[in-house]
């Protein structure tokens, strides 16, 4: 998605993160939400990137990166 993102813009990352977030295998995991906060964030969403930050921080096992998920929404 990165490299979509980086090349075709915001909305190709959007749109290739809407063809793969339907498969089963990635339900629940966080760093969907992450990509999706990062691209909403560059396409200057902060809204929907703060909903998508605080999203990956609830779906993460991980207490370090779920407080910096935490603290990237407020930042934005």
């Amino acid at each position: 998605m990165v490299a979509v993102t980086t090349t075709g813009g915001p909305e190709a990352g959007l749109a290739a993160l809407a063809v793969i977030e339907n498969d089963k295998r990635l339900t629940g995991y966080h760093r969907v939400e992450l990509v999706r906060a990062h691209v909403l964030e560059l396409a200057g969403d902060r809204t929907g990137a703060a909903a998508a930050y605080r999203a990956a921080a609830r779906l993460t096992t991980s207490l370090p990166e779920r407080r910096y998920l935490e603290g990237r929404a407020p930042s934005l």
